[in-house]
């Protein structure tokens, strides 16, 4: 009787120990029924959790999941990579595809509260979102080592994690999966999901019902992506037609990598600096913002919040002005470094320092140089891809994308042609062999769900359900 109530005992110990916040646990996760700023009980699942992703379980990738407000049981679920590297998901969550945002912020700079956003893709989806590489958002390590991170690392943690998340949650593992995001995370993306193809046909389990990819504005050639900026500046009226055929024919077409004894080439690239400077990048129709310091009454609460913590806002402590997109960002710092919130996510004390909306990562390993061949890869493999971009980015121009896909030598299905949204033109799209789905989203930025929710609701919605955009 006293071996076996110690062997119950010794049951007990271990079970409790794999359910805590503790060093003991491989994979950890919770329900999260109401969060502080948002009146009553969440009307949406929300689950947070950890999971280690290396043999010793130092690399600890925290995720937020929220399940479909449709059907969950037979939606498809995404799993999200928010850019940077190093810009938490919370951001994501926040204020581009998630169910609850911030109010805007006003002068006086009190703390908002959350609400619910109407065009939240969980209308039409699960969502994984996913801190990595770890360094971001809460995700973190137990060891120096596990904190060394880059491209390779992170794709091989990010695969991991998948597989251990459908382990712990078998009810999905039947559900259509996609792997998602935008901005940066189109470096890793196509190669999570070579990796996620190549244990699908190496009997890897838990099996994934991989379906497909959604990038928008993504990074995925340095080449095509960064030398269509002069091009895309031209079409926008932001270079004179004379200034543009001379940089093309003095550079010869090739703005990013220019032979320093090309002063012509020199000179001409200059003269577009100037006259695109002062423009916004990531939407260049929003204001170009000088941070500045606040005004003595101005934004208070947010200021008091953040006053140990300004320099890992913005550079030289100083806070957006007000009318500034990055101003409606500072609630987020005040929000997700308030221990009551910290407790509401159960967030593990003494892992995490001051949550950032975007960290750098250092040291970080970019192995990078292009991802079109893993594009094409999956492409032969039957795999469909979403690939969108806000019109209006200059960061990574939908020019640019065009012209990877068109290397691609694809043969095209669905010509050039608008799609709409309450019989108004929402953006331009093109099918390719019926699998990659290439569309803008007109009057977007940088991040197009955050510059049109509704916008893009539809569009992924649509294109789920294989109908045309």
């Amino acid at each position: 009787m006293g071996n076996l109530l110690v062997l119950l005992l010794l049951v007990l110990l271990v079970f409790t120990s794999s359910l805590s916040f503790g060093v003991l646990a491989s994979s950890s996760f919770s329900k999260v029924k109401t969060l502080p700023g948002f009146q009553g009980p969440l009307p949406f699942q929300l689950e947070t959790g950890y999971i280690g992703v290396d043999e010793a379980d130092d690399v600890q990738l925290f995720y937020y999941f929220i399940e479909s407000e449709r059907n969950p049981k037979e939606d498809p679920v995404i799993i999200w990579f928010t850019g940077g590297p190093g810009c938490s998901d919370l951001s994501a969550l926040l204020y581009e595809t998630g169910p609850i945002t911030f109010k805007p912020l006003g002068k006086d700079g009190s703390m908002p509260p959350l609400v619910l956003n109407p065009y939240s893709w969980t209308k039409v989806c699960s969502i994984i979102f996913l801190d990595s590489p770890v360094g971001t958002g809460f995700s973190y390590s137990k060891s120096s080592e596990g904190w060394q991170t880059g491209i390779t690392k992170s794709v091989d943690q990010a695969y991991s994690f998948i597989l251990k998340w459908l382990d712990d949650h078998p009810e999905f593992q039947q559900n259509p999966f996609y792997v998602a995001g935008d901005s940066f995370s189109g470096a890793v993306i196509p190669l999570i999901v070579e990796e996620i193809v190549n244990g699908i046909e190496s009997q890897q389990k838990p099996a994934i019902n991989l379906k497909g990819y959604i990038q928008g504005n993504a990074l995925t050639d340095e080449n095509y992506d960064f030398n269509a900026r002069i091009p895309f500046a031209h079409r926008m009226a932001l270079v004179s037609d004379e200034l543009f055929q001379l940089a093309k024919r003095s550079c010869k077409g090739n703005y990013v990598t220019v032979d320093s004894g090309n002063m012509e080439c020199t000179n001409n690239l200059e003269a577009v600096r100037k006259c695109t400077e002062w423009v916004n990048q990531e939407y260049i129709l929003d204001r170009k913002c000088e941070f500045a310091s606040p005004k003595p009454n101005g934004i208070k609460e947010i200021r008091r919040s953040l006053e140990e913590d300004l320099e890992n806002i913005i550079l030289e402590a100083k806070l957006p002005e007000y009318g500034c997109r990055a101003y409606n960002y500072l609630p987020a710092y005040s929000w997700a470094n308030n221990e009551i919130v910290r407790n509401a996510l159960h967030i593990r004390k003494g892992t995490v320092g001051s949550w950032k909306r975007c960290s750098i990562i250092s040291p970080y390993i970019y192995d990078f140089k292009s991802t079109v061949i893993n594009h094409l890869k999956l492409h032969n493999r039957g795999y469909r891809a979403l690939i969108y971009n806000g019109d209006h980015d200059m960061n990574i121009p939908y020019i640019g994308t065009l012209a990877w896909i068109k290397s691609l030598n694809l043969s095209i299905t669905d010509d050039w042609r608008p799609w709409f949204l309450d019989a108004q033109v929402a953006g331009y799209t093109r099918t390719y062999d019926k699998l990659l789905t290439f569309a803008t989203v007109k009057g977007a930025g940088h991040t197009a769900p955050e510059f049109k929710p509704q916008e893009c609701l539809a569009m992924i919605d649509r294109w789920f359900s294989d109908s045309p955009l």
